[in-house]
């Protein structure tokens, strides 16, 4: 049996939190309407997608690498990576392996298994589009975690993005555990901390 599976990563970009990737093995028998590009879709409509492909996928897997993995090994490793662990988790959830993965981008992780990397994967490929929206929403959930426990920064409305917002609480208030130090506008911080 031909057993596609589509990954995803979200969170590239952000200055702080983990970079999340999902893994899906959609069912033939169970189509879901309406998945597209994450980035595209509301959060509602994300939201109620999510919880629509949890109940109807073969398998799916969700995993993330912390800010301080991101620090050590940079974002495009920390982002493979995650793609890595999220199939691992769904091999682990499901013991379901696909025959072929498909992950959104230019890179592919190392796999045992025949993987291809599609440019703009998650608009063109079902499987990846709901890897998309799992990471997606994974990643904004721990966000929200993240804004109760630093209520200052705001993180539940710019999500770890290097917003206006987010750049004048980081000078405000500082540099949190969960901020990727390696990134461009907190390394300036930090160095003008040091000075």
């Amino acid at each position: 049996m031909h057993l596609l599976c589509g990954i995803d990563e979200a969170g590239r970009g952000p200055l702080a939190g983990a970079v999340y990737a999902a893994a899906v093995i959609l069912n033939p028998a169970r189509p879901i309407t309406g998945l597209a590009d994450s980035k595209k879709l509301s959060e509602a409509k994300r939201d109620a997608l999510a919880i629509e492909i949890k109940a109807h996928a073969l398998a799916w897997g969700i995993a993330s690498v912390s800010a301080q993995e991101i620090d050590a090994i940079n974002i495009l490793q920390a982002s493979l990576l995650a793609m890595q662990r999220a199939y691992q988790a769904m091999v682990d959830q499901f013991g379901l392996h696909a025959t072929l993965i498909q992950v959104d981008g230019n890179r592919t992780p190392k796999f045992q298994l025949p993987c291809e990397a599609i440019v703009q994967g998650d608009s063109k490929v079902a499987e990846i589009s709901a890897a998309s929206i799992l990471a997606k929403t994974a990643r904004d959930a721990s966000l929200l975690e993240l804004d109760t426990q630093y209520p200052q920064y705001g993180f539940a409305q710019h999500k770890g993005y290097p917003t206006a917002l987010h750049l004048e609480r980081l000078v405000q208030y500082g540099i949190t555990p969960e901020h990727r130090r390696s990134y461009a506008p907190v390394k300036k911080l930090l160095s003008m901390i040091v000075e």
